[in-house]
């Protein structure tokens, strides 16, 4: 059901549904600021258990919950995690009408395809070229991948690996693996972390400064940073692109607790460490942390659906200019094979300079 103008100018609101500040502070963040951009009476913030997988039915209840209020045209749920598609089936019995946006689904894709009205997932594969072709615009001549076999086990992540090796090939980089002990295993976090530490030095010495460095794992990201600044290398993005995710720990950022979620701040003030520390011009990421966009996003195309002036519950064109505004760049939407409305997401880098 496609909702009037004049239905718009009546009560609307939009639910939220996301995780608890325990599980992500950005996304919660994000979804309170939705709330005082547009009124505690219009979005409701509602969250999914921490241990999600093993409390699904309150998952499932607190969307019902929701959707119980006839006011609410829209719900925008990120991260869509397990009980996501139950829960969007239970609300379609009786509401119909609602948009559903998911957000960085955990299940499987044509099953949630056929849930939600948008599905935004990143592009993980199409990272993998992406992130090659950032290193070359960054001055790389040598892309450094680290890993190791459990995360090369992953389907995704072999296949994101394979395409990136391949962009780099083509581009006349050279393209080197280097094996990092697995955080999980005996040497845990701290192991991971000692090596990346040690090893960046040694790479950036051996192939020179113009040496890119990537890595697949979270815990890798924050010595990676640090190392490949003091050693005047190029860091084209994280495993997890996004201003948040280790930059302000490896620059020494500290965050005050107003500026949480502020992402002008937080670009401003790692823009600031970079051209501090001599890095100008070798230093990446997104502008918009994944979730973060996805729900903000999710948010503004609902509110303009409610009002009228996006007529389809899936526009991608609509969509995309929504992202574009949001990132302040070029974002590209790529539909899940065998779906319309399933959208994989890239966004072009901010370097920091």
């Amino acid at each position: 059901m496609l909702l009037s103008v004049d239905v718009a100018s009546a009560n609307w609101k939009i639910g939220i549904l996301t995780g608890t500040v325990t599980q992500n502070e950005e996304e919660y963040r994000m979804a309170e600021q939705m709330q005082a951009e547009f009124g505690a009476d219009r979005i409701i913030i509602a969250t999914y258990p921490d241990r999600f997988m093993q409390e699904q039915e309150t998952t499932i209840s607190n969307m019902l919950e929701m959707a119980a209020d006839p006011d609410v045209k829209a719900i925008v749920m990120v991260q869509a995690v397990p009980g996501a598609a139950a829960a969007v089936d239970r609300v379609r019995e009786f509401r119909p009408d609602i948009l559903i946006v998911l957000g960085s689904p955990q299940e499987d894709p044509m099953v949630v395809a056929s849930k939600g009205d948008i599905v935004l997932n990143t592009d993980d594969i199409g990272r993998g070229p992406q992130i090659a072709e950032q290193a070359y615009a960054m001055g790389a001549k040598v892309l450094v991948h680290y890993s190791f076999p459990r995360h090369m086990s992953v389907e995704t992540l072999a296949k994101r690996r394979e395409l990136m090796k391949a962009k780099a090939e083509e581009l006349g980089m050279l393209f080197v693996d280097e094996d990092a002990p697995d955080p999980t295993s005996d040497a845990g976090v701290a192991g991971t972390q000692m090596f990346i530490s040690e090893d960046v030095p040694r790479k950036i010495a051996q192939y020179g400064p113009e040496t890119a460095v990537f890595g697949t794992n979270c815990a890798m990201q924050e010595p990676l940073i640090a190392q490949t600044i003091a050693n005047g290398g190029i860091f084209p993005v994280q495993c997890c692109p996004s201003p948040y995710h280790a930059l302000p720990a490896a620059l020494g950022v500290e965050v005050p607790e107003d500026k949480k979620g502020n992402l002008d701040w937080i670009l401003e003030a790692i823009n600031g460490k970079v051209v501090e520390k001599g890095a100008a011009g070798k230093v990446a990421t997104w502008p918009v942390p994944v979730n973060m966009m996805f729900m903000q996003a999710g948010t503004y195309y609902a509110v303009e659906w409610i009002n009228g002036n996006i007529t389809s519950k899936n526009d991608k064109a609509a969509l995309v200019r929504i992202m574009e505004g949001i990132a302040g760049r070029s974002v590209n939407l790529t539909e899940y094979p065998d779906t319309d409305n399933y959208y994989l997401y890239l966004s072009d880098h901010v370097v920091f300079q």
